[in-house]
């Protein structure tokens, strides 16, 4: 049975979006997780991946063109299949410059409720679909309450998808009547999410008709949504400082300032609870921070995990974590990876230590910090570009050549592991990675990164040097065809002009997909890496 694809909401503040390219053609055959096309947002261009299989029988939206969230996309369905009830179907929202296709079977907040079912100024918020790859997502935290006064623009609650924590905002005014997804539940997109409405505004009976996500609605809080509202006011959270803690900013002002290399811990924000908006970013003038005296440094905290259980010698114990959605997706893509690709590993030992020297001649300079695994990014970067086969994908039908290089840097955070990209790597130098990797790692532990921060890698790092360990394998972070696995900075003997002499070395190992690169060619990569790493000094020139 033919699938409709609807253009999909990949920001949280798109309300449209144009079809940049096509990448599959009517008639080409089409596998779950292939790329359909590529969308751009108002925030980014992203790729747009098939969640069904089967032959693309129609394309709605034309390259180049720009429609509204939920316009007819795409059909896809079994070769020869008639389509002609789907094209002729009422449309959900008109493609510019042309008659509206099709609709699928929901619309964007009203679907489930009959047309004039709703009262007057009531309005049903869905679950939203904030990336690209999302099909679920679980309520994290609400920062409103039945009963609270909400205006456009605030935050109503944070959503986990399956790539970040991400705060969703309000695009409506009124007061939050109903809440259909508590804190910690999980539910499948356009899902009833929330209702707003005039205070006072009777809702029985809306939150039942809503068949959509197929979840079981929260209780309908209606006494509490006509009462005055309590006293006690709601928890305003807390973001950012220096030590790492969470920054509330809108994710225009979080996107801004990355692109400018702002820290936002140093904006002061001038929105709803102290909250970093665009024009705080954009006005912001960084001022050189003055040493702090000693007695003015806080003290180190420590989080402490709480205790387990005590557990007798020879009495089984389990415990049951349940999975997170970022957890899932992990799972199912490194499974992926592995079962798809045919992976081979290119292992060289690398010496380090002019590197050492370099990094300590760029640190002595006031408020520069350049890290080992700067300096590997770097190199990476400019060998990607002497060897652009090791910087490309597989597609079934072609092998794509990426002439720019975006490194993504794997960072572990609590459910998993993310990888933010840094766009353009070989035009950034050293101090601009130095600060990147920083602010991204970061954000990425406090799950602030954004879906477009973590989109559009050509090649991956990722470093356990730092936990000690010298040598191991990764996992390719498709669609790339390599990752590269670097080691601890060892001191041990080595030969030097024929004498034993002490000196530091560092084992790179290149997982590649033999699909897209040949041995020879992982191996004269790793060569042109380790001639950048152990003279620093070219990467200058």
């Amino acid at each position: 049975m033919a699938t409709v694809i609807n253009m999909p909401r990949l920001s949280d503040t798109m309300t449209e979006g144009t079809v940049a390219a096509w990448l599959k053609k009517v008639g080409d055959k089409v596998s779950e997780g292939d790329i359909l096309a590529e969308i751009e947002t108002d925030k980014a261009t992203m790729e747009f991946e098939s969640f069904n299989e089967g032959t693309l029988l129609y394309i709605g939206i034309p390259e180049g063109e720009t429609a509204p969230v939920d316009s007819l996309l795409a059909i896809i369905g079994d070769e020869g299949e008639d389509i002609t009830a789907l094209l002729t179907a009422k449309p959900v929202a008109s493609p510019a410059k042309e008659e509206a296709p099709a609709a699928t079977e929901v619309k964007k907040e009203e679907t489930a409720v009959a047309s004039g079912s709703l009262p007057k100024g009531v309005i049903v918020v869905t679950m939203p679909r904030l990336s690209d790859t999302m099909t679920e997502g679980t309520v994290a935290t609400w920062l409103k309450k039945v009963g609270d006064k909400v205006a456009e623009g605030d935050i109503l609650a944070e959503i986990e998808t399956d790539k970040a924590t991400m705060e969703f905002e309000s695009f409506n005014e009124g007061t939050l009547l109903y809440i259909g997804i508590e804190a910690g539940q999980s539910a499948p997109i356009d899902s009833l999410l929330a209702i707003i409405g005039p205070e006072g505004t009777d809702i029985s009976g809306i939150a039942e008709n809503y068949k959509i996500g197929g979840v079981a609605p929260a209780t309908v809080a209606t006494e509490v949504a006509k009462s005055t509202p309590t006293t006690e006011t709601a928890p305003i959270v807390q973001e950012a400082s220096t030590d790492g803690q969470r920054v509330l900013a809108s994710p225009l002002a979080k996107k801004i300032a990355g692109e400018k290399g702002i820290q936002l811990s140093q904006v002061k924000g001038s929105g709803e609870n102290g909250r970093i908006t665009k024009s705080d970013v954009e006005n912001f003038t960084p001022q050189t921070a003055a040493a702090p005296a000693a007695s003015s440094v806080p003290a180190k905290t420590e989080t402490v995990a709480a205790p387990k259980p005590y557990v007798p010698s020879g009495q089984v114990a389990t415990e049951e974590i349940k999975n997170s959605q970022m957890r899932k997706i992990i799972a199912k893509r490194l499974a992926e990876s592995l079962f798809t690709a045919p992976h081979y590993n290119l292992v060289i030992e690398v010496t380090m230590d002019e590197a050492m020297k370099s990094r300590a001649i760029i640190n002595s300079v006031p408020d520069t910090k350049v890290s080992f695994n700067d300096m590997v990014i770097k190199a990476s970067a400019f060998a990607l570009k002497k060897h652009p086969k090791i910087n490309s994908q597989w597609t079934s039908e072609s092998i794509i050549i990426n002439y720019h290089v975006n490194i993504g840097v794997a960072v572990a955070v609590e459910d998993g592991l993310v990888v933010p990209v840094l766009p353009f790597t070989d035009g950034m130098s050293l101090s601009q990675i130095g600060a990147s990797v920083r602010d991204l790692a970061g954000r990425a532990k406090n799950k602030k990164l954004l879906p477009t921060e973590m989109e559009g890698s050509t090649f991956t790092i990722s470093n356990l040097g730092m936990f000690g360990i010298t040598e191991f394998n990764s996992i390719i972070n498709q669609p790339n065809s390599a990752i590269l696995s670097v080691g601890a900075i060892v001191e041990k003997p080595v030969v030097k002009n024929g004498q034993i002499v002490v000196g530091n070395t560092m084992m790179l190992s290149l997982a590649c997909d033999h699909r897209t690169i040949d041995g020879a060619t992982g191996a004269q990569f790793l060569q042109t890496l380790k001639q950048y790493i152990e003279n620093p000094v070219t990467m200058l020139a």
